[in-house]
């Protein structure tokens, strides 16, 4: 089973680092991968919410849901502050290759003055591109880092 997976340490309390991801305003700053902004459709911090999310240039083969932009329909199903939070997320996409509900596992972990934040990716859609979503993961946690610490 493929697993996408990326680690930061951000020199800031769990709480704090918590916050960015049940708070719209900041999860906007933040969440967006370099290349692409957002803006939620609806959001609860609880349930779950809907992003749209628009390439500054549109990728060659377009985005998901059109050809500038991706959608995440996104369900929280743990939320447990400030040490986990699980999300399932489906792309409402007419193209197959993005079917499918990919659980996201992000972790929480106190150490060394600061938290060490762990994301893990199960069940991702064979349209996304393994290279293309490390890039992803990597630069929304360079992005929190920059927000939070």
């Amino acid at each position: 089973m493929r697993v996408d997976a990326a680690s930061r340490f951000i020199a800031a309390e769990p709480e704090d680092v918590f916050r960015a991801f049940v708070d719209p305003d900041l999860m906007l700053l933040w969440l967006p991968p370099d290349g692409m902004t957002g803006r939620f459709e609806r959001f609860d911090a609880v349930t779950g919410y809907r992003m749209v999310l628009r390439y500054d240039e549109a990728p060659t083969g377009g985005g998901k849901a059109s050809a500038d932009e991706d959608i995440a329909e996104v369900r929280r199903v743990d939320v447990d502050p400030p040490e986990r939070l699980v999300e399932e997320v489906d792309f409402p996409s007419d193209d197959p290759a993005y079917a499918g509900t990919m659980t996201m596992t992000w972790t929480f972990t106190e150490g060394d003055g600061g938290t060490y934040v762990d994301i893990e990716a199960t069940g991702v859609p064979h349209g996304i591109d393994p290279g293309d979503h490390a890039v992803g993961l990597a630069s929304s946690l360079r992005n929190l880092a920059r927000l939070v610490e």
